[in-house]
């Protein structure tokens, strides 16, 4: 077990594991933490408790200290000139004629980096773009192209289960989605039924894919034909969940059949 502190960066709401670094640290209190783009501005959202060593997935990096008056107003100061530089990015790119949109800015709290986050169907050539910006603001630039799924994290909403987005309060990484997975849930291919709030596949469709695997593997697939109490016919559906299915005899029509195993 280790001491950990929760952590959030910026206004994304996703919550970063620090040590606490011997500091007395409440919920709520603004604290400078040590990353890896450099010297940040956090709030503290989960007080210092004992997690398990293999949950950390990350170098766990320090709380360096509880931020000053001095450290909220330089913070201030990051937030208004990083607004003043995605306008100036904006328009540069604007007049390269660059196919991409610039969705934010951000300084890191001792201003050796600025940091602009893009979205672009194809890889883009920045380079004279960020030369022009290292002039302009002296400082290490970096132009990070995301997807369309990390702009939804940030922007945040419902889905269609009604819940705040996965990937807005809980989700760290992207894990992979297949169109396989809603195929393997007998879940209907309707776009509006299977897309997220960013247009791509919902990410639950991961969650349980893995148990809807094992119980198929003792169900016959559709059109099999099998054998059963009442005769033999054809498979026409299945039910996963209930672990049924539907078999049509000629003779008798269509009858339904539990199947039992010890994968459910």
């Amino acid at each position: 077990m280790i001491e950990v502190v929760g952590i959030t960066i910026g206004e994304n709401g996703q919550v970063y594991f620090f040590s606490p670094n011997k500091l007395t640290l409440k919920n709520n209190i603004t604290v400078i933490v040590e990353t890896e783009r450099g010297l940040q501005f956090g709030k503290v959202v989960k007080e210092p408790f004992l997690l398990k060593q293999e949950k950390i997935t990350n170098n766990l990096k320090n709380v360096v200290r509880i931020a000053t008056k001095q450290d909220y107003i330089s913070n201030k100061k990051n937030i208004k000139d990083a607004e003043a530089a995605l306008k100036k990015c904006r328009e540069l790119a604007q007049k390269e004629n660059l196919k991409m949109k610039i969705l934010d800015c951000s300084y890191n709290f001792d201003r050796t980096q600025l940091m602009f986050r893009f979205l672009a169907d194809a890889r883009i050539d920045f380079r004279n773009l960020a030369k022009t910006l290292a002039s302009i603001y002296k400082t290490r630039i970096e132009l990070r192209q995301v997807g369309v799924r990390d702009k939804a994290k940030e922007i945040g909403g419902l889905g269609p289960c009604g819940r705040e987005l996965c990937c807005s309060c809980f989700l760290k990484d992207f894990d992979s989605v297949s169109i396989n997975m809603a195929k393997n849930q007998n879940i209907s291919l309707n776009q509006s039924k299977i897309n997220g709030a960013c247009g791509r596949l919902l990410c639950c469709l991961k969650y349980e894919d893995e148990s809807y695997k094992q119980c198929r593997e003792c169900l016959p697939k559709i059109g099999n034909t099998v054998e059963t109490e009442e005769g033999t016919g054809k498979v026409i559906s299945i039910d996963i969940l209930k672990h049924t299915y539907k078999v049509e005899i000629k003779e008798k029509g269509i009858i339904e059949t539990e199947k039992s195993c010890g994968n459910c």
